[in-house]
């Protein structure tokens, strides 16, 4: 494969994360007590409430006509890129001896994953007039995720990007975007109609770092926000592709008070509050802006907290055995919106939120069974099963 040094450069970072080792608790199972495939609905009971979780939606016929108006629609919008993840385990980048390309991208991801549970999703993002762009638009139709809001440039490459867990627990990254085509995405290229049908718009930070994209961001999540759409925002700091870290704080710090959702890791808190401590719920609430419905803390292996003006609290995790975390958090996330979007009444009732979120913990838990981001996100069916299997286990159902 031949890459063109001109259009491409790289940067390397180890972020430092605790080792997940080879178990990895993602939540605190509950009867399951009811499953309705026939009509892709499903509910369980939990000890505290008989919630009923609708994911609704099925799969697009077609991704090139017009997207009639659905409900639970919920519309990513950012990178795609391809990941490559080492075929061997617990070495740095340097030491693998092959990689195996997936297809990524935190927004792409979440997309994906909405489907895979049987919800309705949208991609809207650009790639490159390439081999790998036109892959991972058909990849997005394979897996029935509307991609009709999807650019390619002719002038700039797919993104890439190299990911491991080395042995020492750290990440590590190395980026081929200098630029990519995910940073050259236009204001005039957006299908805003498709925004405004969307019952929830999800987006991350990094398409927030340079132009043209960052006005494209700005722009359509105004849309959204003007047409009543639900915002949800994944910090998903990337300390590298910023110029700084000051302007990496800006710039997340940037869209914060506009979104709905937030969800956040234990490293970011502590970033954006320049070294506090994330287990501070105090420290939390500075980040709760007045208008945010959601805001949830993922803690890896430990699960998550959420928190709302009216109620906050943890929910705990089950032990799997971990491969790869690559895109647990926007599995979670994925797991999350599907719920919100088919039902935002979730908000407002703490015990419904808690099962949701359990849903959402078994999506992450799953994920890092397999390798990869999108080859790895968990189906409706599968979700399940982890559920009725941890169920079966006879683990204390208490929290």
């Amino acid at each position: 494969m031949a890459i063109h040094s001109a259009a491409l450069s790289f940067s390397c970072v180890s972020l430092n994360r605790q080792a997940s080792g080879s178990s990895h608790r993602l939540l605190r199972p509950f009867v399951l007590c009811q499953c309705e495939v026939k009509s892709l609905v499903f509910s369980w009971q939990s000890p505290a409430s008989f919630p009923r979780f609708r994911l609704q939606g099925k799969a697009l016929e077609s991704n090139s006509g017009p997207l009639e108006k659905e409900e639970s629609l919920v519309v990513c919008f950012g990178e795609m890129l391809i990941d490559f993840v080492p075929t061997t385990s617990g070495i740095s980048l340097a030491e693998a001896p092959a990689f195996k390309k997936a297809p990524g991208g935190a927004p792409a991801n979440v997309a994906v994953g909405i489907a895979r549970l049987g919800g309705s999703s949208a991609f809207i993002g650009k790639v490159g007039e390439d081999e790998f762009g036109h892959m991972l638009a058909d990849i997005l139709k394979e897996n029935n995720v509307n991609n009709e809001g999807m650019r390619f440039d002719t002038g700039a490459r797919t993104a890439l990007a190299f990911v491991t867990l080395r042995k020492d627990g750290e990440r590590e990254f190395m980026f081929y975007r200098n630029p990519s085509a995910d940073m050259l995405l236009q204001v005039a290229e957006l299908d805003l109609e498709l925004i405004k049908k969307a019952k929830v718009f999800h987006y991350g930070s990094i398409s927030l770092i340079t132009e043209p994209c960052k006005s494209a961001h700005i722009a359509a999540a105004k849309a959204a926000k003007d047409a009543g759409v639900i915002l949800s925002y994944d910090a998903n700091l990337r300390l590298p592709l910023w110029p700084s870290a000051e302007s990496a704080r800006e710039g997340i710090l940037s869209l914060w008070n506009t979104a709905d959702i937030i969800k956040i890791s234990e490293e970011e808190i502590s970033f954006l509050t320049q070294g506090e401590d994330p287990y501070d719920d105090s420290v939390v609430r500075k980040l709760y802006h007045p208008n945010l419905k959601l805001l949830l803390v993922t803690e890896g292996p430990d699960g998550c907290r959420y928190y709302t003006k009216e109620f906050n609290g943890r929910v705990e995790g089950l032990s799997v055995d971990s491969i790869d975390t690559t895109g647990a958090g926007d599995a979670f996330v994925a797991g999350i919106l599907s719920q919100i979007a088919a039902d935002i009444s979730l908000f407002q009732d703490e015990n419904r939120l808690r099962d949701a979120l359990r849903f959402a913990n078994a999506c992450g838990g799953l994920t890092v069974t397999k390798r990869g981001a999108i080859p790895a996100l968990p189906t409706r069916e599968a979700v399940l099963n982890a559920l009725l299997k941890s169920s079966r286990d006879g683990t204390d159902l208490s929290l």
